[in-house]
């Protein structure tokens, strides 16, 4: 049995949903999903330049745990930019 996952906290909201390479309908390329948590990670880490220890503590969660999504995140977003694939973001549940 997996252990269940525990709430993060995500605040940033993205006012798009997709990006995608130029001159490509978007029903022919493939995508990656970047989950709410990714892209917050993303967000804070890098854009913001908050140190890991304290975007994890805003996303109330282990460091480790931060530095998993960030990779995750770094992993898909590259796969898409490399490979031309449509990134999704995903909205927020809460």
């Amino acid at each position: 049995m997996t252990r269940r996952k525990i709430p993060r906290c995500v605040r940033f909201s993205p006012k798009v949903s997709y990006f995608k390479p130029q001159g490509i309908p978007l029903r022919l390329l493939e995508e990656v999903c970047l989950e709410a948590d990714e892209l917050e990670a993303l967000k804070l880490y890098e854009v913001d330049n908050i140190s890991q220890t304290v975007a994890a503590e805003k996303m109330k969660i282990s460091q480790s745990t931060f530095a998993r999504i960030l990779d995750s995140a770094n992993q898909k977003t590259a796969d898409a930019l490399i490979n031309g694939k449509a990134i999704r973001l995903e909205k927020s549940s809460l």
